[in-house]
């Protein structure tokens, strides 16, 4: 007989069933799913970005496969905060794990106008905000790259809403314990790290980027150390709780993120793989906490020597 673990997670003022996400991008608006997989198994939800006006996305190509990993270049397509709202929220309400709404804008004002129309709609738990697009009114540079507009956007959201708010930072910056930081001096109750790296894949017949936009964001396995790495130095710079992704493909790369001191954590390329994935790691996730006596998702914290 195993022990009774708890594997709840407190974020702000709100609490996961269990650690185990789906990643923003790689999980639909959930319903694509629901006849794959048994959606009770997530903790959490991470929906597609959602943006003030719908997006078509970039041109095709924009995926391509690795060795080790994928390359996408999406673009945010989504269908816009209206639709959002009136076509996927209804189905969304009907799921027991909680709902996180990935929320995206080229300006502040765009994530505070998607945030606070989202305020109006009941069973949503929290808030993933994605800084990682371009901020087109400061000449293309993207929010999560500077910790004085990180902090100034978390501040603000966070005067809009008390459900859980959750920064998502990208890992191509310099040192991201310093936008992490920034993101706690706003008021952010969590961090999600780490999002895609930058890469690119050439035809070499061609002579040319395979992707439209020549270069996407690199995910899979390929990432899995520097997420794994991010997440020990944010957890060890901030005091909120960390929600570490990357290249989490089974058991053994989920409980590497717990030890590096996330809280919880987020499945992503391994979705398009197998869905059972996310139910599969929850199952060894509790058979590796009865194995090393572990009682809570709290107590990975501090394990590893």
């Amino acid at each position: 007989m195993g022990i009774n673990i708890d594997l709840s997670v407190k974020i702000g003022n709100s609490t996961l069933p269990n650690p185990i996400g789906t990643a923003s991008g790689t999980f639909g608006y959930g319903s694509e799913y629901e006849e794959l997989m048994d959606l009770s198994c997530i903790g959490a939800i991470y929906t597609k970005a959602v943006t003030l006006k719908p997006r078509p996305g970039n041109d095709i190509p924009r995926i391509i496969e690795t060795p080790s990993g994928i390359i996408n270049s999406i673009g945010l397509a989504n269908v816009g905060i209206d639709k959002f709202i009136s076509q996927k929220i209804p189905f969304l309400k009907t799921l027991p794990c909680a709902i996180v709404v990935n929320v995206a804008g080229s300006t502040e004002e765009e994530y505070l106008s998607v945030v606070q129309q989202l305020e109006e709609v009941e069973n949503i738990w929290g808030y993933e905000i994605n800084v990682s697009c371009p901020n087109v009114k400061h000449g293309g540079l993207a929010f999560g790259t500077d910790p004085t507009q990180i902090e100034r956007l978390t501040s603000a959201l966070r005067k809009k809403t008390v459900r859980p708010l959750i920064i998502k930072l990208t890992p191509n910056v310099t040192d991201i314990t310093l936008v992490a930081r920034a993101a706690e001096d706003g008021g952010a109750d969590a961090i999600s790290c780490i999002n895609t790296l930058v890469g690119m894949v050439i035809d070499t017949q061609k002579k040319k980027p395979v992707l439209q936009m020549k270069t996407g964001g690199l995910s899979g396995p390929a990432i899995r150390p520097v997420g794994v790495a991010m997440t020990y130095r944010v957890s060890n710079a901030v005091s909120i709780p960390v929600i570490g992704m990357g290249g989490i493909m089974n058991t053994d790369d989920a409980i590497q993120y717990l030890l590096a001191g996330a809280s919880a954590i987020q499945i992503g390329s391994a979705n398009f793989i197998d869905p059972r994935i996310p139910q599969n790691i929850l199952d060894g996730v509790k058979d590796y906490c009865n194995r090393e006596g572990i009682t809570s998702i709290g107590e990975f914290k501090g394990l590893m020597e």
